[in-house]
């Protein structure tokens, strides 16, 4: 977000703004391609925001600044770009609408109190941004779709309406109807405005969803017995409609021309609502006791919540902020609370945290230009720099009087990445770079697997983890190897079985001695492990039996199959040989270790895999696809159930070895529409002919 290089600042535009009820916050979502950014960029220029509109193409959006965005060519991170239109400040929440950054567009919707569904006229509706209509829906966030690329090839803006409708719902109207001249769209035809009679059907439809809507219960008999509704009564009644979210307007937009950016700044002004009107996150104490509710007042309490955090070389840590309540202001005392593990759990990787810190610069975020600020009210949004331990997701509150958001929901990266540092050099520089990593993005998740000894990185899939491995270099000059990822397996033996270690080396002077013979027989599951001595006649002195169940444990922790932890087992010692001289601590240790691995010969020993339960929601006619993908992954199908309209959840029980790259191969299999959840369920023995493909772990 720093200010640098070929940064683009606000062209004569006070960005303050002095109280909640003169702010909209808006967030635009949809499918990658569907023109966003561009559209963002348009109603900047059109507003007299900048002197011209730049491109993704050429790297010259206000929203695209990101190195890896340049590169690719597209968003993968959440960037603010406010526009005054008619005295209000509207900002502009660019989000990505790759389906592997999604944690941005979640990160979005808090941060803005209503939602334009970008849709391209050459395109339509995909899977994900269903999904998100839904979860919008379950909210009742104000929505609005924005139909873009009017002038492109194959553009079908009737037939991608139509789509959008049947998508989204039969509360789904469009409020203008473009105009052509040679072709090109060159105006728009408002339908609330009496006209010529060429759009007396589409106007009809329109004026009947409005007054459906209407509070006034009269209006429909009038309007049926003849009478002639008044545009303003349509206007008013519509914008109460969006606002509750029972109505959604469709506007077109040409964002090579421009036409359409005057009537969708206008809906967005006067039809969304201001934050006073959306509700406030749930709040509570520290402690996790219930708070009161908040204000969007500013003189109210300070609470404010971070929506992203980024690391820049130029300025440092930025937090981009969502004030709820209060006022914010440079150098302002804070109290800051992360409580991720409290509402979620310990499985993402944040821990909770607690400190006070003041805040540093504040400023109006401008896409990457940061505009300084001196006071920011309750509903803005606005960067602060400095803030050395707040991370995405985090509570800012008054230092006197502490509390802690609900933190929006989390999605769960399912895509695992291992890696090793390319040199000694990165491996001093790659923990704290992960852990800034996960700082700012949620959905990042970094795990030290202790049974496997991998550095894993959880992901969304691979476009997000080529951008983590893209930023650990280019931002943190740190480089790291990929390697295979490894699933926790283990060993267990099948059934009984005797060992005999014998550990004996004489090379001049003081020797090794040591002989031990065991008895080994299989535990119940989760039976751990058992040592017993039932050594008669002193054949192993007492002080080397500790020895040799030191040896067993450490050959455990090896293996004796495939170099995985052996679990589940009982051993007996039995007898064995000393020497009153030769024999010590070491030598039992490991005459312990030999006789284990002597009595894992002959096919004694079964490898053990981890199952999980997961969850696959799916469309309705692609049930029989994934259950028999499930089956082919030597999944047990526990059952199936309607989950809405035309989606199912089918549950099954898969191992993890089948499940490394399930979150790649789900969504090219449903085309974006499928999503899955995972728990651990329990260990059961691994197919024979499975196995025999095991290669052998190094332990070096």
């Amino acid at each position: 977000m720093a200010d640098k290089g070929s940064a683009r600042r606000p062209a004569g535009q006070d960005l303050g703004a002095s109280s909640p009820d003169r702010i909209r916050n808006v967030v635009l979502v949809g499918p990658g391609g569907s023109g966003k950014t561009t559209l963002v960029e348009t109603l900047l220029a059109s507003a007299g925001a900048i002197p011209r509109a730049g491109t993704v193409r050429d790297g010259t959006t206000v929203c695209d600044f990101d190195e890896a965005e340049s590169k690719h060519g597209r968003s993968v991170s959440l960037a603010v770009a406010p526009v005054v239109h008619r005295e209000t400040k509207v900002n502009l929440i660019d989000t990505p609408g790759y389906a592997d950054f999604v944690g941005d567009v979640r990160a979005g919707l808090r941060a803005a109190d209503c939602a334009l569904f970008v849709i391209a006229a050459n395109d339509g509706v995909d899977a994900g941004t269903l999904t998100l209509w839904r979860e919008c829906a379950d909210v009742g966030m104000p929505r609005a779709v924005v139909i873009t690329k009017l002038d492109q090839a194959r553009a079908d803006y009737d037939g991608v309406l139509a789509q959008a409708q049947a998508a989204f719902g039969d509360k789904v109207m469009p409020l203008y109807v473009p105009e052509r001249t040679d072709g090109e769209v060159t105006s728009l035809a408002g339908l609330l405005e009496a006209g010529d009679g060429s759009y007396e059907d589409v106007r009809g439809s329109l004026i009947e969803g409005v007054i459906e809507e209407s509070e006034d219960e009269t209006l429909m008999d009038r309007y049926l017995g003849g009478e002639e509704i008044s545009s303003e009564v349509l206007t008013e009644d519509l914008e109460k409609a969006v606002a509750r979210a029972t109505f959604f307007p469709v506007v077109p937009v040409c964002s090579q021309t421009g036409v359409g950016c005057a009537e969708l700044l206008d809906l967005v002004v006067t039809g969304f609502p201001s934050p006073q009107e959306h509700p406030s996150p749930d709040v509570f104490t520290p402690a996790g006791g219930p708070a009161g509710a908040i204000e969007c007042d500013p003189k109210a309490p300070l609470v404010a919540e971070i929506v992203k955090t980024t690391s820049d070389p130029y300025v440092g840590r930025l937090s981009l902020v969502r004030v709820f309540s209060g006022t914010l202001t440079a150098e302002q005392a804070v109290h800051v609370s992360g409580h991720f593990t409290s509402f979620f759990g310990a499985e993402l990787g944040h821990e909770d945290h607690d400190e006070d810190e003041k805040v540093g610069t504040l400023s109006y975020a401008f896409g990457r230009t940061l505009v300084p600020a001196e006071a920011v009210v309750a509903g803005d949004l606005c960067a602060i720099g400095r803030l050395s331990r707040a991370e995405t997701g985090d509570t800012l509150s008054a230092a006197d009087d502490p509390r802690v958001l609900r933190p929006w929901s989390m999605p769960e990266p399912l895509l695992p990445i291992a890696i090793v540092a390319a040199s000694k050099a990165d491996e001093d520089k790659l923990s704290q770079a992960l852990n800034r990593l996960a700082a700012e993005d949620p959905s990042v998740r970094v795990e030290n697997n202790g049974e496997t000894h991998q550095l894993v990185i959880w992901s969304m899939g691979e476009a997000h983890a080529d951008v983590i491995m893209e930023r650990l270099a280019e931002r943190y000059s740190v480089h790291v190897d990929q390697v295979p990822f490894v699933v926790s397996l283990r060993e267990t033996f099948s059934g009984s079985a005797k060992g005999h270690g014998r550990h004996v080396k004489q090379s001049g002077g003081h020797g090794q001695y040591a002989v031990c013979d065991i008895e080994v027989e299989p535990l119940p599951e989760g039976g751990g492990f058992e040592f017993v001595d039932k050594v008669v006649g002193g054949s192993v002195p007492r002080n080397f039996i500790p020895s040799v169940e030191k040896g067993v444990r450490a050959q455990m922790e090896r293996g004796v199959r495939n170099g995985y932890p052996v679990v589940d087992l009982r051993v007996t010692l039995t007898d064995g040989k000393a020497h009153s001289v030769d024999s010590s601590d070491m030598a039992f240790q490991m005459a312990g270790g030999l006789a284990l691995r002597e009595a894992a010969g002959d096919g004694a020993v079964t490898m053990l895999e981890p199952l999980d339960t997961v969850a696959v929601i799916v469309p309705d006619d692609l049930v029989g696809t994934i259950m028999s993908d499930l089956s082919s992954r030597r999944g047990r199908l526990l059952g199936t159930d309607k989950v809405g309209d035309h989606r199912t959840v089918i549950k099954a029980e898969v191992p993890q070895t089948e499940l490394v790259r399930y979150a790649v191969d789900l969504r090219s299999a449903t085309h974006g529409a499928g999503s899955f959840t995972r728990t651990f369920a329990h260990y059961e023995p691994m197919p024979e002919d499975v196995a025999r493909q095991i290669e052998p772990r190094d332990h070096h």
